[in-house]
């Protein structure tokens, strides 16, 4: 992706350890500082990357994910695949902020080209600076001016034979410079997609809901677990969702579903090789991100009796400051499918009916079904979640066998997605068949 935007051809400062140079630098600067004063408030600039969500391009492997370099630890560093450009690393910083400084620490593996740079919503980016002769080391871009929320290292050149690897990213300034991000937005969402069949089978349905979903152009795609059948192998990730769906992985916000645990090289083997860092942005198999006025909560159904998993949510709903909450997982607490209610998430449901949640999105049973707004324990309630279940990406539909109560619409057999739109004080959505033509309209919900 190109940058808009100039760019900015600032040299980073090189810290080395030559003795008599930092004796003159800190002369140099303590001069620089008494005549020009206005420059103090820009070097003490606070940090405000550390903690920070992260995403890559890739990572080497889970030792090395994106969240390393934010830690504060010099020990730990993010590192990506080895032998390919581009690469990049990035941080949400949380809300808009004025962008002053960034330092960067690279571990033998540097990058000899790249670029930083910003963006207010993670899809258009402004070139802050240029580096085309990196020789690794600390990197210290201290005369920055940048406004956004996201920050990205963007690397075109190894300097290496390897990859890229930071020990630490860190990115200094004030936050609370920009109003966050607010309005109206689409997401695509669907589960259990790609079975194991291509574009040159008729039957074959997941090129087909791929084509309807890239047609759309959402901000962003949720699937629902069972993104790859049978296995979820990433051989077979490679040979048949990534043909289809792929073609928009970078946008996508997965969780994993029962399939991806039953990869012969292990549990999520495949789910993690093939996703990377997207699907483990914090360094889990569950994480949030925000847009606009939403939170979004993206969980594993596969171990929601994992303690720590629970810690997690509960922790991060507290964080919360946004006015309306969607969570997504794969195993739903009611369907009128073939699997049928699992009350494995009827404790994630009560976190969540706790919090004033709004929406929850479900796969697993083969089918389309929204439900009236009820709580956890089934009682339709005006304060209640809505939740739907979209698992008609691709696989084999199921039929509906126990309607249950509070079901208010069901279609079986026609594969379609989900086309959710967002605002900043509620929610719609269609359901939308390979025909490109609406199956189903929901009621106009407003956020609790």
């Amino acid at each position: 992706m190109h940058p808009n935007g100039s760019a900015l051809l600032l040299t980073p400062t090189r810290r080395r350890t030559v003795g008599v140079v930092i004796a003159a630098v800190l002369v140099l600067v303590g001069g620089l500082l008494l005549a020009y004063p206005e420059r103090a408030g820009a070097a003490a600039d606070p940090l405000i990357s550390r903690g920070r969500t992260a995403t890559a391009s890739s990572d080497e492997s889970s030792e090395f994910g994106p969240q390393n370099a934010f830690d504060g630890d010099p020990a730990t560093r993010w590192a990506s695949v080895e032998g390919k450009d581009p690469q990049w690393l990035g941080v949400d910083l949380g809300d808009g902020a004025d962008v002053t400084r960034v330092k960067l620490s690279w571990e033998d593996a540097y990058a000899k080209a790249y670029r930083i740079e910003i963006s207010a919503d993670g899809t258009t980016w402004t070139r802050l600076a240029d580096e085309t002769a990196g020789d690794g080391g600390t990197d210290d871009w201290a005369s920055l001016s940048g406004k956004g929320r996201y920050l990205r290292v963007y690397g075109t050149a190894r300097g290496t034979a390897y990859g890229y690897s930071l020990y630490e990213m860190e990115v200094y300034g004030t936050l609370g410079s920009e109003p966050p991000q607010t309005g109206a937005f689409t997401v695509v969402a669907a589960g259990d997609i790609a079975a194991q069949c291509t574009a040159s089978d008729s039957d074959c349905a997941h090129p087909k809901t791929a084509a309807l979903a890239q047609k759309i152009d959402p901000k962003f795609y949720l699937t629902m677990g069972d993104s790859q059948y049978d296995d979820a192998r990433i051989a077979d990730f490679r040979a048949y969702y990534d043909k289809t769906w792929g073609a928009f992985k970078a946008k996508t916000r997965p969780v994993p579903g029962n399939h991806e645990t039953y990869d012969p090289a292990g549990a999520l083997a495949g789910y993690k090789a093939y996703f990377g860092a997207i699907a483990y942005p914090q360094g889990k198999t569950y994480y949030s991100f925000d847009e606009g006025n939403w939170h979004f909560i993206a969980l594993d159904s596969n171990s929601f009796d994992n303690s720590a998993q629970i810690d997690w949510l509960k922790a991060d709903i507290a964080k919360n400051s946004k006015a309306c909450i969607a969570a997504y997982w794969h195993h739903p607490l009611y369907s009128s499918g073939g699997h049928g209610n699992d009350p494995v998430s009827r404790p994630v449901w009560k976190i969540l009916y706790g919090a004033k949640a709004d929406l929850v999105l479900n796969g697993h049973d083969h089918h389309y079904e929204r439900f009236a707004p009820q709580n956890p324990d089934g009682k339709a309630v005006a304060d209640g979640i809505t939740e739907i279940v979209g698992g008609m990406g691709g696989a084999d539909p199921y039929p509906i066998e126990e309607v249950q109560p509070n079901s208010q619409k069901r279609i079986s057999g026609e594969y379609g997605v989900l086309k959710m739109d967002f605002t900043d004080s509620g929610y719609s959505w269609n359901y939308v068949g390979t025909d490109g033509k609406t199956k189903d309209t929901s009621p106009k919900y407003t956020c609790h």
